[in-house]
């Protein structure tokens, strides 16, 4: 019993255990893809025993979308500055800081991946879809509560999400600033103002 709560305490074992699990899994997509490596590469690589990897997660998909979900929680902090606007602007780029950062790609091909793996692959799937969706209706809530008009989830995904995604997927050019910027303008420009529905959206 004494064990099982030093296991559960934050910062202790169990908690240097997940996060070395956490980085082999991402090192080894990055250096061979998704489906060229074993349970038991992973505990090689964190430098753990695979029946405790197998003991906390039972399977390598369990364990993958651990990694997915545990990526998307701690890099892509909500923000809060007062206005849609602002807090659009300061997620997108954090979301592409995030996925363009050194295992950005490989969590991104991770959920893809484990859309193919049966029924386990499609849940991490959409536990992953569905947590985004409750960061951004968290931020688009708190937005319609003090007056503004925002977007809905889906079309902050539609013109500001997939457009990141695709250029990091495919390489098919850089998520500079302006151009991270430029599909928030669109998308207010579209689907929602920043400023509250009597007020007028000020020139930038």
């Amino acid at each position: 019993m004494e064990e099982q709560q030093r296991a559960r305490r934050p910062g202790g074992r169990s908690a240097r255990v997940r996060a070395a699990v956490h980085e082999a899994v991402t090192d080894l997509v990055n250096e061979r893809g998704y489906g060229n490596f074993t349970v038991g590469e992973v505990a090689g690589r964190a430098g753990v025993a695979d029946t405790s990897v197998y003991r906390r997660w039972g399977n390598l998909e369990n364990l993958l979308a651990d990694v997915v979900l545990a990526r998307l929680n701690e890099r892509s902090p909500m923000p809060d500055t007062g206005s849609l606007d602002g807090d659009l602007r300061t997620y997108a780029a954090n979301v592409a800081r995030e996925i363009t950062g050194p295992d950005g790609l490989a969590v991104l091909r991770l959920v893809i991946a484990l859309s193919g793996k049966g029924q386990e692959g499609l849940r991490a799937r959409d536990d992953f879809l569905a947590e985004r969706n409750r960061q951004l209706q968290s931020m688009l809530d708190r937005a319609r509560e003090r007056g503004e008009n925002p977007p809905d989830a889906l079309g902050v995904l539609d013109h500001v999400m997939a457009p990141m995604y695709i250029r990091v997927l495919f390489d098919v050019g850089p998520l500079t600033p302006d151009y991270v910027d430029g599909l928030v303008d669109r998308l207010l420009s579209h689907g929602g103002s920043a400023q509250a529905p009597s007020t007028p959206r000020k020139s930038r």
